[in-house]
């Protein structure tokens, strides 16, 4: 017969006095003690004999939790693993095809490109021909298009090339940096935000694709007569050497360089413009934070050491200033002593009224209140007097009362020492964009270039010299056109302009200035507005008053990558319309010189918007819509920016800064 369990291992021998109706008792009574007994009063909260088992149902649910987890992580630890295997196959698969060993025997080299004959007013040597022009047949037949010239490598350029149809031109480039150079990015790498390398893209991978040719030098000078551009180029001993490049079209995207405004001094400023202004900005940035944290370093020295001064408050100013202050909060708090943090002073010294006052109204404000809460001190009507080595003077007008208690505006000076000054104060021309401007009898404009609607040089001979970018500006003057015009309208030839002809001199004005069609809506009201004399009709002389008056209200184009990217792209899709139609215009007569006016039409800027960083904040204007806001606007900037990229390869590298920065914080090395 079957024995009832024993309890805890113990041996139990029954005794033989026990009664058998006991032992029967006890049989019968023992399976009554079911689970759901038991459970059921432990449900209710009775308290359970120790080392109960837990409930059937609920051992099952964790037993299918665990199974599911062990399911998941060993699938996501098998994607992983098939990720790397798959990432690291195709490396080897690439490496295996691209790294062969190539012999190159009996490369075609024409001897004019190893021995260019001497030419032009100077008697240079002419570089009619290029090392790669008869390296295979492709090569051969590129040799034989129209020569396009192109100088500079930055925005404008890169529109360019991006745009013109391969095969149309025989392009070269000619610039004194051999990659281009995203520039809204730079105050992020002037402090480690980003990597410098991030930023830019080789200017011969970019060329490759229109199959261009580049040389690495400085345009120096032109020779219009001849169609030669003067270049000079830095040979492997150091010394200069000059030679002629010969084009059929030229195109000046050489930008600008830094406004001085006649101020002494600003050989101890940094500036903000290229890579090697970024290595310098971090490099003295990092500099003046280790001297500043050495025990010997005096108080005043220390606080001479850490306070930055900006002078400009545009938008370069302005996300330098944004950028220093974010490196304090993120990484010099962190692996500096406190107190180089605290001893840190930002100062923006803006002329104008509002920073950031080519945006709205209140863009400007919010940047101003978020400065002021952040600690930055903002300069408003202040203009910068002079600069020295550890100091910077600049003046301000402040109200004071006079003795007899009326306020009253002075003019007061102030001295900040700094050891760090960025000057960021407008835009003058490049030297090469001087001597172009110069050799023009009717280039009268100071800061750049005077192009027409077609991007096409006043005064250079048609349709061969453009210039777009920083270095041009499109000319807003309509009074100078004004025999053009009225010879043109003047249907009847009586001197007069009526309301008829005047309407047919504003389509002619819109055709030739488009950017005064805005300023010529309200046709009839203008007409009856300057006749003066009420005759219906307009003398010569109110035709003057009125289209100087009218030139007065146009405003040129702001000196931005937006808009030399624009430019840059309507002449690269121009320039390819007129080689396809090259056949078609000489059929009718019309020389591809001035085959602009024929087959497009003039160059119209489309305000995208503008943005700028403030600090873990970012302010977009586009149109009359402001917005303003912390992180999401930070990581809209970020990912417009992000778009604009050259390259996908910029991407990837921008993507890993990012990532980078925002796990391990900025590099701190002064490299």
């Amino acid at each position: 017969m079957m024995q009832p369990s024993r309890p805890f291992g113990m041996v139990l021998r029954a005794s033989r006095t026990i009664p058998k109706d006991v032992i029967r008792q006890s049989r019968i009574s023992y399976p009554e003690r079911t689970f759901g007994s038991r459970f059921s009063s432990s449900s209710t909260g009775s308290t359970s004999s120790v080392g109960q088992s837990p409930a059937p149902e609920r051992r099952w649910s964790l037993m299918r939790l665990g199974l599911s987890v062990a399911k998941y992580t060993a699938f996501l630890i098998g994607s992983a693993s098939a990720g790397v295997l798959l990432i690291g196959g195709s490396v080897f698969i690439h490496d295996a095809f691209t790294y062969s060993e190539k012999h190159l025997d009996r490369v075609p080299v024409s001897p004019l490109a190893l021995n260019p004959k001497l030419g032009g007013p100077k008697n240079l040597p002419i570089a009619e021909v290029n090392l790669d022009d008869e390296e295979n047949e492709e090569c051969i037949k590129m040799a034989g298009k129209p020569r396009l010239v192109i100088v500079g490598g930055g925005w404008g350029a890169l529109g360019v090339l991006k745009t013109l149809n391969p095969g149309d031109y025989h392009v070269t480039v000619i610039a004194p940096e051999t990659f281009s150079t995203f520039t809204p990015l730079l105050p992020s790498a002037a402090v480690g935000t980003v990597q410098v390398r991030s930023l830019v893209e080789p200017l011969r991978k970019i060329i490759a694709r229109v199959r261009g040719h580049f040389l690495n030098g400085y345009a120096v000078d032109l020779v219009m007569s001849e169609q030669l551009l003067e270049v000079e180029t830095i040979e492997s001993d150091g010394k200069k050497k000059r030679l002629y490049v010969p084009y059929d079209k030229l195109i000046i995207a050489v930008g600008s360089v830094s406004s001085t405004h006649g101020v002494p001094g600003l050989e101890h400023c940094f500036q903000l413009k290229t890579i090697s202004d970024a290595r310098n900005v971090r490099r003295r940035v990092l500099d003046n934070f280790e001297t500043a944290s050495l025990p010997t370093t005096t108080p005043e020295e220390r606080k001479r050491l850490l306070t930055f001064v900006i002078c400009g408050g545009g938008p370069t100013g302005i996300e330098t200033a944004a950028e220093i202050y974010d490196l304090c909060q993120e990484d010099i708090v962190n692996y500096f002593p406190k107190i180089c943090r605290k001893e840190v002073s930002i100062y923006i010294v803006q002329s104008r009224d509002h920073i950031l006052n080519t945006y709205s109204e209140n863009i400007s404000k919010y940047a101003e209140q978020r400065f002021a809460r952040d600690g930055i001190e903002v300069v408003t009507n202040a203009r910068v007097k002079e600069v020295w080595k550890d100091r910077v003077v600049y003046t301000v007008k402040v109200e004071e009362k006079d003795k007899d208690g009326k306020i009253q505006k002075v003019t007061k000076e102030v001295a900040v020492p700094s050891n760090f000054v960025l000057w960021s104060t407008g835009i003058a021309m490049n030297p090469f964009t001087r001597r172009v401007s110069d050799l023009l009898p009717n280039q009268v404009h100071r800061k750049a270039i005077e192009v027409d609607a077609h991007l096409r040089v006043v005064g250079a001979p048609l349709g061969t010299v453009y210039a777009l970018g920083d270095a041009a500006t499109i000319e807003t003057s309509v009074v100078s056109h004004i025999l053009e015009l009225v010879d043109q309208a003047d249907k009847n030839k009586d001197g007069k302009i009526d309301y008829n002809e005047w309407k047919i001199m504003v389509a002619q004005i819109k055709k030739k200035i488009p950017m005064a069609g805005p300023h010529l809506e309200k046709v009839r009201d203008m007409f009856e507005r300057y006749d003066i004399d009420h005759d219906d009709s307009l003398a010569i002389n109110e035709v003057a008053t009125l289209l100087a008056e009218l030139g007065n209200k146009i405003t040129s184009l702001p000196a931005t990558a937006q808009v030399a990217s624009q430019q840059g792209k309507y002449l690269g899709h121009k320039l390819s319309k007129i080689a396809r139609k090259e056949v078609v215009l000489a059929a009718n007569g019309i020389s591809a010189d001035v085959g602009d006016d024929v087959v497009s039409k003039p160059f119209h800027y489309h305000h995208l918007g503008s943005l700028a960083y403030i600090g873990n904040a970012a302010v977009f204007d586009f149109d009359g819509l402001s917005l303003m806001g912390g992180l999401a606007a930070m990581y809209a900037w970020r990912s417009i920016y992000w778009s604009e990229q050259v390259s996908s390869r910029s991407r990837a590298l921008l993507m890993f800064d990012w990532v980078i920065r925002g796990i391990w914080g900025r590099d701190l090395s002064n490299i």
